[in-house]
């Protein structure tokens, strides 16, 4: 039996391999424990690592750190994959909002910290590392620990005493925010629908202005500068036909159109109006031998390719109205770059739509297959994206957006701009998932795998009032700003998750999100602020431990 106790005790490869295992085991078997209707979800796997190693089963340092910083990476680029696509039109809509609600976060927790100190005299190098665990912000800890030097003795105690909770406190807070404001959960999803802007539309519009007749679609879209796409029109003979860019409008043409939502005013002023009279049946009628199909881009030489390049409409007299991109409609204008995995609507009859669908690829099967090029890629520059450091006049350190917040901005934008530089990162939604869910169940084992040996110690001889120090730092600011987000800015649950989330910059915290969440509102908004807050944490994590050294 000695090799069995060996291989528990070795601190050899298998001897990790097998701890990390029984960890992530035993903590998503713990994942069924609920408190109420609540579940605390993979933050189980952390809680199991603390307990493990307290009982002596731990495994080598230098592994523990690199399984712990891989998971994070592995977390943060499948999250950035998932909402790049729409993490722009974000960025315009909400992104000032958010990111001013997460430095208000950063700031209240600083000043509780500092104020801890003065109250309670607790030396501020300490109450640095207890911030650092608090808010789960380890670039921030290891910043600080350069700057503080033979003082930052306590510092890493501090933190892994404080983190636990930290990570506990703000999904505790999420809960008190949703029981504050009596949030119902598909009360909420279904408010999140009915927002989600920009979004397209399909209306019947009557041409009725003067201005427009005889002009072409084309004409009449580089005057209004909008998106929209004119899907068929029911003209004023009642004939059902494709509309193509150089069709001539006449008065008292119906036109079936396809816009973004902020747009739907500047087309209706300019063409006419509004019409309920060609209802659903007869735009569908067999007469009309028109019908809608969805087809999805499958072929690889189609990957960044501009709508108009394909000159379907002219060839083939089909038009494509939309595409769906990561669960977002998208207009579909001839500017607009296919993306693997784009589903696309389209018009037209039977025969030419079986031709487009052979011109698309339409292979489910294809997409089956793993795309790993793209994945590594990511990570390469990610990682030399968050090794970058920037001087800050004033500030001794260099700060670094380190192998977090690299790699998600590296996965937001390659989500984004990718198949304009042919480069496909399309991953199935399944594959994602698997990758994210064994990214945060690494990092959360390592973490606790490296903190439970002297925690209870660390506890019984006064570190329990670290642990509420942390508990204060970590849950007055969030209550204070989630109060104000949801009465006074209305915010939605969803998003306001992804914020108190990102501007703790949890990953633990946005995975109970996402369990939550029946939309990526949460996800975005965390990518959303995450950058900026990452660079927050770490700045002013390193000015503290200046003060405390003044």
């Amino acid at each position: 039996m000695e090799w069995f106790v060996n291989l528990f005790t070795s601190h050899s490869i298998a001897s990790a391999v097998i701890i990390l295992a029984l960890t992530i085991a035993i903590g998503m078997m713990l994942n069924r424990i609920k408190f109420g209707s609540v579940s605390l979800g993979v933050t189980w796997v952390l809680f199991a690592g603390i307990v493990l190693s307290h009982f002596g089963l731990t495994i080598d340092h230098e592994i523990c750190h690199f399984i712990k910083e891989f998971g994070l990476i592995l977390f943060v680029y499948s999250i950035g994959i998932q909402v790049g696509p729409s993490f722009i039109s974000s960025l315009r809509d909400g992104g000032i909002k958010l990111n001013m609600l997460a430095m208000l976060i950063i700031f209240l927790g600083c000043v509780i910290c500092y104020g801890i100190h003065i109250v309670t005299g607790e030396d501020l190098t300490t109450m640095v590392g207890v911030l650092s665990g608090a808010v789960t912000n380890t670039p921030g800890l290891g910043a600080a620990q350069s700057v503080a030097g033979e003082k930052a003795s306590t510092m890493a105690t501090a933190y892994a005493v404080a983190y636990p909770l930290g990570v506990v406190g703000i999904i505790l807070s999420m809960l008190i925010i949703r029981g504050i404001f009596r949030i119902k959960i598909d009360r909420e999803a279904s408010k999140a629908v009915r927002s989600n802007t920009p979004r397209t539309v399909r209306i019947d519009v009557r041409v009725t202005n003067h201005a427009v007749f005889g002009k072409t679609i084309d004409e009449i879209s580089r005057i209004t500068r909008s998106q929209f796409v004119v899907a068929r029109i029911f003209d004023h003979e009642n004939q059902q036909r494709i509309a193509s860019g150089q069709t001539e409008l006449q008065e008292n043409d119906i036109l079936r159109i396809v816009v973004s939502s902020q747009d739907v005013e500047l087309v209706q002023s300019l063409i006419g109006d509004v019409v309920k009279e060609v209802d659903a049946a007869e735009w569908g009628s067999a007469s009309s031998h028109l019908e809608k199909r969805r087809i999805v881009v499958t072929k690889p030489e189609l990957n960044g390719k501009h709508i108009g390049d394909l000159h379907i409409r002219e060839n083939y007299n089909v038009t494509i109205t939309r595409v769906v991109r990561a669960g977002i409609e998208l207009v579909a204008t001839y500017e607009l770059r296919l993306q693997m995995g784009d589903v696309v609507v389209v018009v037209g009859r039977a025969n030419d739509l079986d031709q487009v669908s052979t011109i698309l690829g339409n292979s489910v099967k294809r997409l089956d297959r793993p795309n790993l090029t793209p994945i590594f890629i990511g990570m390469f520059l990610g990682v030399l994206l968050g090794s970058i450091p920037i001087a800050i006049p004033g500030v001794p350190q260099a700060v670094k957006l380190g192998l977090a917040g690299g790699p998600l901005v590296v996965a937001i934008l390659l989500a984004k701009y990718g198949p304009k530089y042919k480069l496909n990162t399309f991953t199935t939604n399944s594959a994602n998932m698997m990758i994210r869910e064994i990214g945060i169940s690494l990092f959360l084992a390592a973490v606790g795998l490296g903190a439970g040996e002297g925690f209870v110690e660390a506890i019984a001889n006064g570190g329990y009032w670290w642990v509420l120090f942390g508990v204060a730092i970590t849950m007055l600011p969030l209550l204070i700003v989630g109060i104000i987000a949801r009465k006074a800015m209305k915010m939605d649950y969803f998003s306001l998750m992804g914020l108190m989330s990102g501007a703790m910059t949890d990953p633990p915290a946005l995975a109970y999100a996402n369990t939550v969440a029946t939309n990526d509102r949460a996800a975005v908004a965390y990518a959303t602020v995450y950058p900026l807050t990452m660079f927050l944490r770490i700045f002013t994590a390193q000015i503290l431990a200046l003060i405390a050294l003044s």
